[in-house]
């Protein structure tokens, strides 16, 4: 979902053209897969169109070919400070998703849908809407774009 949401928020900007977003998981779950079903209705349904989407892992050789990598969780967030220190990567490289969204508290985690109700995708759409929104302007801002 995120991945479809910021590329969306990005294309609004006028930046989609400029910046690449490719989402990657941190275990070997899910590789290969297409995007959970609900998940794809609940973007469609909110004006999204989610792209194909397989899901791959996210490996050393993927921090470094990236400025910037959001982790939606604080166990992915551990998980990738531990590639970016073997791939010598900065660890302002980096960053929990939420932490550009500005109702979320400090280290706030995106919930995992996964597991429960349907309804709970839609509540993870509005999260993942504000960090993006975040994540734009930072970009803009950071990256000088």
């Amino acid at each position: 979902m995120a991945e479809t949401v910021l590329r969306a928020k990005l294309d609004e900007a006028g930046l989609g053209h400029r910046v690449i977003v490719a989402s990657s998981g941190t275990s070997r779950y899910h590789i290969n897969e297409d995007m959970d079903a609900r998940a794809r209705a609940t973007l469609q349904a909110a004006g999204y169109d989610p792209r194909d989407h397989r899901g791959r892992q996210a490996t050393e050789r993927t921090l470094a070919d990236s400025d910037l990598v959001l982790a939606m969780d604080n166990a992915n967030h551990g998980e990738l400070l531990m590639l970016a220190e073997r791939a010598h990567l900065d660890a302002d490289h980096v960053r929990l998703f939420r932490s550009y969204d500005p109702l979320a508290p400090a280290l706030a985690d995106v919930p995992d849908p996964y597991y429960g109700h349907d309804d709970g995708f839609a509540d993870v759409l509005g999260i993942v809407e504000r960090a993006a929104a975040g994540v734009t302007e930072f970009v803009a801002a950071e990256f000088e774009l």
